[in-house]
This record gives structure tokens, C-alpha cells and sequence, in this order.
């Protein structure tokens, strides 16, 4: 038994825990503080426990919310055969868009770190509405992504070839031996290895290890390769734009900075862009969680 509520209570006190149904479908959702709305969005292979330094620091003055992404932890998995878009940053972006009215808030921040971010950067050009400042940790845009692809890249990004193959191909592999494949991951992007809490690793290792997990690991990449990609292509083509405030933090330890110009990249998506280099790898949110903790609190307060 994943001790997801034990841990919870432990790490993000205060916080009520629910289920939220998105057309009948759950989605794990904590609401914590008081204050202006912002919601937190994790990244792979994590659950909203990643937040666990940032989110009990903004809940000071604000009202947080943090979800499991559809896939993850103990929200719904859903099988692409039954809904072939089902992982695409779009249908995961307006499924958060619905969490957050039935919560009754209809404006608010965003953060997004890893797929978080994905889903975040989706959720910000469809309703741009609904976004008063939006914040994006330690990624490029699904088209740069591909556009930028060197054998250099492919070899820090492994998985991004790996996962998108034809199912059930990465799905058997993975199976085999789960926790390795999942630890390389959150472990093979920072240069630390130490700066989980060791519980909430288990945790990760532990819920992203499922068969259903892994399927939705797979397809979610495997929408990154011949969804989203066209989604982001479509924007660029129309001239879409972000242009909420935006604060675009990165690892600088991370390798997403050894790769991409993260300041030019970012210039193209977003019409009022804010830099936040971290001294970290990519899992900014455990890594650095001091130094990401008071970029946000000063940009939340633009």
C-alpha cells in the first residue's frame, strides 16, 4: 500500500485532501492556505508531493492548490483506445481548468514544473483567461524541443525517443525492472543525488512503477510526439502568444540549459517574460527549493 495520505498529512499539513471528478473521472487535488488562488502542477515521474518545500511556503498568503496530473499518482489513468487524445497536453490542460471551477476559481496563477509545465504552457495559450501569471520550471516548448534534437540532447533525453515507440514495446521493457527505469530518471537529470526526502522517493518509484502508471507514462510522451508537437506548430504558424506576466526558472546544473538558449527559446512564446536561473539540476522544486521558493513569492506579487 502507497502511504500517499500518511505522507500528506506529514509534509503538507493543513492541507485537505479530495477527489475532484472531471466527467466522472478523479482527480487528486490538496487545497491548502488562504489568499489568491494559485495552482501548482508536478512533473515526471512525481506526484503533487514534489511541492512539498514550495507549497506549504506560498499557502502563507495565498490559496494553493496542487492535483496528481492525469496518469500519476491517484488520479485517473485513462486508456488512449477508448480516448486517443486522452494525453494530450490539451485534454490535461482543460481537465485542471476544470478543477479549479469546481473549486470556484476561475482566474488564477499557474506553476508548472517537467510535464507540469507542458500541461501549464497548454493551459495558458487555450484559456488565456483563466491565467493571471503563469510559471514555468525547466523546460522548452514541445516544437523547440524537437526542433533543437542533437545526438548530445538524445543522449541526456533518453527517454523521449524510448517512450514515444509503439505500445506495448516501451511498456514490456519498463516492466521488467520499473524502479531502475524511473530512479535513472529522477536521478539522471541533476547532478545530486541526495536532495530527495527518501520517503517521498519511494513514493515516486512506487506509483510511477504500475502497469497502468506506465502505460500512462508512455502514451502522455507518445501525445508529446504526434499531439502536442502539432498543437505547438499550429500556435507558432497563427502567431499564439503568452501573454500573462511569465516567469521562466531553470536548472542551470540541469540539461535543458547545456542545450537550449532558455532566454531566446522563451522570447518567441512570451510577450512578458521573467528569468530565474537556479543553482540546481532539473527537479528546481527539491533541489532548490529556497532559491525557487523566493522567485515565485516575488513574482506572485507583480
Amino acid at each position: 500500500m502507497i502511504p500517499f495520505e500518511a505522507l500528506d498529512a506529514e509534509f503538507l499539513p493543513g492541507f485537505e485532501r479530495m477527489f475532484v471528478e472531471v466527467d466522472g473521472n478523479p482527480v487528486r487535488t490538496l487545497v491548502g492556505g488562504e489568499g489568491p488562488p494559485v495552482l501548482l502542477l508536478h512533473g515526471d515521474p512525481q506526484t503533487h508531493l514534489c511541492w512539498h518545500h514550495v507549497a506549504p511556503h506560498l499557502a502563507k498568503t495565498r490559496t494553493v492548490v496542487i492535483t496528481d496530473l492525469r496518469g500519476r499518482g491517484e488520479s485517473h489513468k485513462p486508456e488512449v483506445l477508448t480516448n486517443p487524445e486522452a494525453y494530450s497536453k490539451r485534454a490535461m490542460a482543460a481537465e485542471q481548468c476544470e478543477v479549479m471551477e469546481y473549486l470556484s476559481f476561475s482566474r488564477f496563477d499557474l506553476v508548472g514544473h517537467d510535464r507540469g509545465a507542458r500541461v501549464a504552457q497548454r493551459l495558458a495559450l487555450d484559456y488565456p483567461q483563466a491565467v493571471s501569471r503563469l510559471a514555468i520550471l525547466d523546460i522548452v516548448p514541445t516544437l523547440d524541443l524537437y526542433e533543437g534534437y542533437t545526438a548530445a540532447f538524445a543522449q541526456d533525453y533518453f527517454y523521449f525517443n524510448f517512450l514515444t515507440q509503439p505500445a506495448p514495446l516501451p511498456e514490456r521493457l519498463i516492466e521488467g525492472d520499473p524502479h531502475r527505469f524511473m530512479r535513472q530518471i529522477l536521478l539522471g537529470l541533476s547532478d545530486e543525488t541526495d536532495f530527495y526526502e527518501p520517503r517521498i522517493l519511494d513514493v515516486y518509484l512506487a506509483a510511477a512503477s504500475t502497469p497502468e502508471a506506465i502505460r500512462a507514462t508512455c502514451d502522455c510522451f507518445r501525445a508529446g510526439y504526434y499531439t502536442d508537437l502539432e498543437h505547438d506548430r499550429s500556435d507558432r504558424e497563427t502567431g499564439r502568444t503568452i501573454d500573462c506576466p511569465t516567469l521562466i526558472a531553470w536548472g542551470e546544473k540541469g540539461p535543458a540549459n547545456r542545450h537550449f538558449d532558455m532566454q531566446a527559446v522563451w522570447r518567441r512564446w512570451c510577450t512578458k517574460p521573467y528569468f530565474a536561473p537556479m543553482p540546481s539540476g532539473h527537479f528546481i522544486p527539491e533541489e532548490a527549493a529556497d532559491e525557487i521558493c523566493g522567485a515565485l513569492s516575488g513574482f506572485l506579487t507583480l
